[in-house]
């Protein structure tokens, strides 16, 4: 028995072979604590969602704007033929039926002065906007001779303005608007769709202000996070918005007019102009009012830069840091003829796998940057310093230190780039697998 352990043990220490068998081994072991780090990641972010919903929840969601939109009653006469079984003879029937129409502006000008703020839970950050706007245009004459209905049909004094928003929580304004010469305030309606309504009460002498355009105007003050957006409801529809934000991204069907569009790291400035001619609606609707928030546009605030994503795709890695850390070991291992016992490689994997652990616990209260510079630092000192004890000399831990920071200094490189981190990663593994085989061409193998 002492003997068969004597052979497995000469065969381990001196066999090639065997050694490579045992740090491939290692390596897939020390792949179950990696996951546990991703896993830990990924835990982190959910959390940050989710307290940034809930600070979001409470100071006001996502804003989108529509409106105002003027809301005519009319009424229509309906016949109908039913047969009388007691006089055996077909009766007509008529019934009035009220329908509506919606019309929308000529002329719609938005100008929006967006003030952001951090909001703060523990650790987690979350950008809120309080968006001060002034919303103006014109109605045009009222004319629905395309439904050949008379002007003799329409309900005018019932005649309404009514202005449809994501955000009725978030309003901080009391809300009015200004129609020729009539001050109409506005009370929210119930609906179950996407968009809330606010309705105003019906427009005094409407029947007289509706033979000519009629220019409108309303202020509106509302707390909001995530996006402000607006949708083109008038024939020429034109935004503008000024932000203390300084990375906004634009979103929506349509983008800034590129000469107007500033960012700076005091804010950015931005208009829109859009037409008729530019989206597939038209500008009168009846009986229902189409959700059209897939036409709306404008600005995301948020923060541009997410830590878990960064620690995600820096673990990503994972694989790649140990596996090659353990061939430049098992190289020096080779060509020094040093005993390095499995445990020692263990060691070493479970302080590569610390280094993630390192890494989102330390971006949680300070930039990515610093948080992977110390904890490159940290893991580079401990296994340099290891390594010292381990090949009694200076030369092979000056080698492996160099590998380290060079394979973390390319890492970093990787993750913040986007659309070239594929090509530069390619390259790199590329130039990183030549320099190995380079490096290999003298070991003896047998």
């Amino acid at each position: 028995m002492e003997e068969r352990k004597g052979k497995f043990g000469y065969w381990l220490r001196n066999s090639i072979s065997a050694r490579m068998i045992v740090v491939g081994f290692l390596l897939v072991v020390l792949l179950i604590p990696l996951e546990f780090v991703k896993s830990l990641i990924y835990e982190r972010s959910s959390r940050q969602v989710e307290v940034v919903r809930e600070i979001n929840n409470k100071w006001g969601n996502e804003v989108i704007i529509s409106g105002p939109i003027l809301k005519i009653p009319y009424k229509t006469i309906e016949k109908t033929e039913h047969f009388n079984s007691d006089t055996k003879k077909y009766e007509t029937r008529t019934e009035t039926i009220t329908n509506i129409a919606y019309i929308f502006p000529d002329d719609l000008n938005v100008e929006a002065d967006v003030n952001t703020l951090e909001r703060n839970r523990a650790i987690y950050k979350s950008v809120v906007f309080t968006a001060d706007m002034n919303v103006s245009g014109t109605f045009p004459k009222i004319d629905l001779s395309e439904k050949d209905i008379p002007l003799s049909d329409i309900l005018w004094e019932k005649a309404t303005v009514v202005i449809q928003t994501t955000n009725i929580k978030g309003i901080r304004s009391n809300m009015e608007v200004q129609l020729n010469d009539s001050a109409l305030a506005l009370n929210p309606k119930f609906t179950k769709d996407y968009l809330n309504t606010i309705q105003s009460q019906v427009i005094p002498e409407f029947e007289t202000k509706a033979k000519q355009a009629m220019p409108f105007s309303f202020t509106i003050k509302v707390n909001g996070s995530e996006r402000l957006q607006f949708i083109p409801i008038g024939k020429e529809s034109k935004v503008s918005m000024t932000s203390n934000w300084h990375s906004p991204s634009f979103n929506g069907n349509f983008l800034p007019i590129e000469d107007s569009k500033t960012i700076t790291k005091e804010g950015f400035n931005a208009d829109w102009e859009v037409y008729q001619i530019n989206r597939q609606f038209e500008q009168v609707f009846y009986n229902t009012l189409p959700n059209l928030t897939h036409f709306a546009f404008g600005a995301d605030l948020i923060i541009p830069v997410d830590e878990y994503q960064k620690s995600e795709r820096t673990a990503k890695y994972g694989f790649l840091v140990i596996g090659l850390t353990f061939l430049v070991f098992l190289m020096i291992q080779i060509g020094s003829k040093i005993y390095i016992h499995p445990f020692q490689y263990v060691l070493i994997g479970l302080a590569l796998v610390l280094f993630y652990t390192l890494l989102i616990s330390i971006s949680e209260h300070s930039s990515f940057l610093k948080a992977y510079l110390i904890s490159a630092s940290a893991v580079m000192l401990l296994i340099t310093v290891y390594s010292k004890i381990v090949f009694k000399e200076m030369k092979f831990p000056i080698l492996i230190a160099f590998s380290l920071s060079s394979l973390y200094g390319f890492i970093y490189v990787i993750i913040q780039l986007e659309n070239y981190a594929l090509l530069v990663g390619s390259v790199g593994l590329f130039v990183i697998l030549a320099i190995i085989m380079f490096a290999s061409r003298k070991l003896d193998w047998k």
